[in-house]
This record gives C-alpha cells, structure tokens and sequence, in this order.
C-alpha cells in the first residue's frame, strides 16, 4: 500500500518537470534564435573607406571610396555625409548624396584604368562643390559613409580630406601621346617633302584658277573675290585668305583689276595685308591699292545686294566664292551667272554646296578648300603638312573602326578587356 501511494505521489511531480524543462528549452530556443537573428541583421560600417583630394581636376572636389559588403543590395542604400572638418560627430555632418548600395562603382566612372584608386567592384562616389555643400579648396572637411536599411544604420569611420587643384590631367594622358604622334608625323612628312615629290591628286576647280585669271585679262574685266559669312577666327575664312593671296600674286603679274568686299573690318585689314604682300612678291608693289580691299556692311542680305550691284554694273570675268557661306550663297552665283562670268566656288557648309554645285563652273568640297594653299603654291611645307594631315586622318578612322569593333565584343560578351583598348582610344575628361 506504501509503495502504490508513493507513485501515485512521484508520477504528477516527474510530468510537472517535464513540462517545465521543456517551456524553458522552448523559450531558450525562441529568444535564442531571435537574438542570432538581431545581431545577423544588424548592419556592419563600410569597410576600408577612403576619402582624399580628386585627382586630375581643378580643385573643389573629394573622392570617396570603400569596399563592397555582404549588405549591398537594392533594398539597401548608401548616404555619403560631409561636413567641416572639425566634426567628429556623424550627427553634425550633412547627407550630401544617397544611392542605393548597388550602384556607383569605380567601373562606372568616367576614369581610365590607368588613373584608378581601387578594383573596379569598389563603391565611389565624388563630392563636388554645390547647393549639398560648397567646397574651397585648401579647407578641410570631414567625410563618411553609411549604409542603411530600413530603421538601422550603419556608420564608418570619419576621415578628413582637403581639396586642392592638380597641375596635369593625368586621364589625358592618352590625348597627349596622340598629339606628340601627329606632330612627329607631320615634321618627318616635310622632311620627306623637302626631299622627294610628293603626289596630290587632281583638283579641276583649282587648275581653271589660271585660266579665269588668263580670261580676265583678256577680257580687261576685274576679278571678283568673296571670303564668306564669317570672321577670321572660322577656318574657312583662314582658307579663303590665303587662296587670295595666291589670286592676288597672280593678278599683280597680269596687272588685272581685283575687287574684294567684306562683311567683317577684321577679315577685310587681314586681307588687305595679304594682298599687299602678294603684290610685293609679285614684284608689282605700285599696282597694289588700298581700295580693293573694301568693307560694305555686316548685314547678309545688304551685302549681297551691294555685291549683286557690282556684279550688273562692273560685269567680272572671273568670281571666286571661297569660305563659310549660308542663304545668300544662291542669290550671288545667279547673278554672277547671268553676267557670264566664270565661277568658282570652295565651301565647307556642306548645306550649301548644292547651290554652288549646280550655278558655278567649278565647286571646291569640304577638305579641297584647305588644301587648295598647298596644291597652288606646291610648297615642300604645305604639302607635307597636307600629307601629314591625311595620315592622321587615316589614323583616326582606323581607331573609330576598331573601337566599334571592340565595344560590340565587350558589350556582347560581358568582358572587361574591351575597356581596357577603349580608354585608350577616347577622350576622357
């Protein structure tokens, strides 16, 4: 009888500590598993973080950089903080820039390999002086970064920098080589110039130069010469001046009359001084006149009226349109042609040139009328320029085609090696 009431005792006593050592293993298991999940979710300060002076630029500006983490992702984001650069308090800085946490990689940005600060899976993000905060150079400030997601934060450590500007450009460097190739390659085509003749093809509206000089002449009637729409500070007005230096040698040594108006009192003292030197080398420094070089007006359609004038009143037997021109173009050569005067024409305004193409006789495109100084006077410089020039060129085309080339293969492929050739071949900033 003793032993069944003590058992009757034991068993409620054993199932009640079952219960309880299972409530606390459940709960241990609960809170347990909570606080691994707390402290895996709390978020971890950038590492590795940088911040120091731009390189390559004129000042005012940092550059901020840090490794990637295990937290980036669009959910996540990332807030760059600046302030002076006493603060040491995250709280007293200023949020100057914020982003998600999966963008802004050193890859992104517009540097060359050779200049870069770090892997290219690395975040960068550049404070420049603005409306966030204004940056002088020489001042200190202290800059973090902090990743956030949702309500926790996580915050680097604050480093100060200073911005100042740099001397050279180093992301240009690949510009600088290119330039030092191109003058060394024109310099060694003079050189060969000066030795040997160099072949420039045929250019039928700078042959008949002559010969509507020749019929000028013949004729008695004065030679008309036009620079274009615009000033000296335009290449083809330079152009256009240094053929009317070759027109004017030759009409000083035929004594023939020539008449220039202009638009512009700058291009219009410039050739004057053209001119003038011409009739000096033509050994006819007395025939030269001040006035043939003459200012009308600025205004376009006011000039082509007065030049219109001229054409009906003087008749000349010879026009040359040479330089920048726009919609008076069509209205000088019809009356020019109805005076039956020979004409021609040498344009780069490509909107233009059908104009002249169909009321002239001959019609210079584009590159002939810059190299029309060197076909004329055959000069060992001029054409070895020319020639070095069309080498260049040629150059140039080849690189655009093997960039394209090799950025259609980086693009389709996924590869980084095409950025490798392709910060070689542009111009980087």
């Amino acid at each position: 009888m003793f032993c069944r009431a003590m058992a009757e005792w034991v068993r409620p006593a054993v199932f009640l500590n079952v219960l309880i050592v299972s409530g606390v293993s459940i709960l241990v298991s609960v809170f347990g598993t909570s606080s691994h999940s707390l402290a895996q979710a709390t978020l971890s300060a950038p590492a590795d973080l940088r911040v120091f002076d731009t390189p390559n630029d004129a000042g005012q500006n940092l550059t901020v950089l840090w490794a990637p983490g295990s937290s980036d992702g669009p959910e996540s984001r990332y807030q760059v903080l600046a302030g002076d650069g006493g603060s040491s308090d995250p709280s007293t800085l200023k949020v100057v820039a914020e982003f998600p946490a999966n963008s802004h990689f050193v890859r992104d940005a517009k540097a060359p390999w050779w200049t870069r600060s770090a892997e290219p899976s690395w975040h960068q993000f550049i404070i420049k002086s603005g409306k966030e905060i204004e940056l002088k150079d020489g001042h200190v400030y202290a800059v973090t970064v902090a990743l956030v997601r949702g309500d926790q934060r996580g915050v680097g450590t604050i480093l100060q920098a200073s911005p100042h500007p740099d001397w050279f450009n180093w992301n240009q460097t690949n510009n600088l080589l290119v330039a030092l190739g191109f003058g060394v390659l024109v310099f060694y085509t003079i050189r060969h110039a000066k030795r040997k003749d160099i072949f420039l093809r045929r250019i039928a509206g700078l042959d008949a130069v002559d010969e509507a000089i020749g019929r000028s002449t013949e004729l008695g009637k004065p030679i008309l010469y036009l620079t274009g729409a615009h000033d000296m500070s335009d290449p083809s007005t330079i152009a256009a001046a240094v053929i009317l230096g070759r027109v004017a040698k030759k009409t000083a040594a035929y004594e023939t009359e020539l008449m220039v108006p202009h638009r512009d009192p700058i291009t219009m003292a410039v050739c004057q001084e053209i001119t003038k030197q011409a009739y000096l080398e033509a050994g006819k420094p007395d025939l030269f006149k001040d006035d043939s070089n003459f200012f009308i007006t600025s205004d376009q359609f006011s000039y082509t009226a007065a030049v219109d004038g001229i054409m009906l009143r003087k008749k000349p037997a010879a026009n040359f349109f040479m330089g920048s021109f726009f919609a008076e173009s069509l209205l000088l050569t019809e009356t020019g042609a109805s005076t039956g005067a020979i004409q021609i024409a040498g344009t780069d305004s490509d909107h233009q040139l059908p104009f002249f193409v169909t009321t002239c006789d001959y019609t210079l495109i584009g590159e002939e009328l810059y190299a029309a100084s060197a076909y004329l006077s055959k000069e060992p410089i001029q054409i070895g320029t020319l020639r070095g020039q069309d080498i260049g060129k040629a150059v140039i085309l080849s690189a655009i085609a093997i960039g394209t080339v090799v950025a259609t293969i980086g693009v389709a492929t996924g590869a980084h090696w095409p950025r490798l050739i392709l910060d070689l071949l542009r111009d980087l900033k």
